[in-house]
C-alpha cells in the first residue's frame, strides 16, 4: 500500500481569479493560504476551505509546472459538508445557487453513508457538498 495521507490541495482554473475567489469566499468564508504573483498581479491563489487547500489558477497566466491542457470550468471537486444536508441546501438557496442534483445517497471515501448536492460554480466546475449521515 502507497504512503499517501491525503491529498494536500486541487488546482481549478478561473476565467476571472478576482471573481472566482470572491464566489467561493461568499459561500464558505474562505483564508488566504499562499498567493503567487508577478508584476503586482495575482496570477495563483491558494485559498482554504475547511480542511480543503484550493488552488485557484487566473487563466493564461503562464504557469509552466500545470496539467497539459487547464480548461476553465474543467473541474470536479467534492467539499465534505460538516453538518446535514439541510444546512448545505439552505445555503445554497441562500446564496440564489442552483442545485442541479440531490440530495443523493452516496458514500464517504471512509465508507460512511452520505447525502450530496451538486451545483456550478461561476466557471461551470461541478461542485459536490457531501454530509455524513
Amino acid at each position: 500500500m502507497a504512503p499517501v495521507s491525503g491529498i494536500d490541495h486541487v488546482v481549478i482554473n478561473a476565467a476571472d481569479l478576482e471573481a472566482t475567489c470572491a464566489f467561493y469566499d461568499r459561500l464558505f468564508g474562505i483564508t488566504t493560504h499562499a498567493e503567487y504573483a508577478q508584476d503586482g498581479k495575482v496570477l495563483v491563489r491558494q485559498v482554504a476551505i475547511g480542511g480543503a487547500v484550493l488552488s485557484i489558477h487566473q487563466r493564461g497566466n503562464g504557469v509552466e509546472l500545470v496539467a497539459k491542457h487547464p480548461t476553465v470550468g474543467g473541474g470536479d471537486i467534492c467539499l465534505r459538508w460538516d453538518g446535514d444536508i439541510q444546512s448545505a441546501i439552505d445555503l445554497l438557496k441562500r446564496n440564489g445557487i442552483a442545485i442541479i442534483a440531490g440530495p443523493a445517497r452516496r458514500r464517504t471515501a471512509d465508507g460512511k453513508p452520505s447525502k450530496s448536492v451538486y451545483f456550478r460554480d461561476i466557471d461551470d466546475n461541478l461542485l459536490e457538498l457531501m454530509a455524513a449521515d
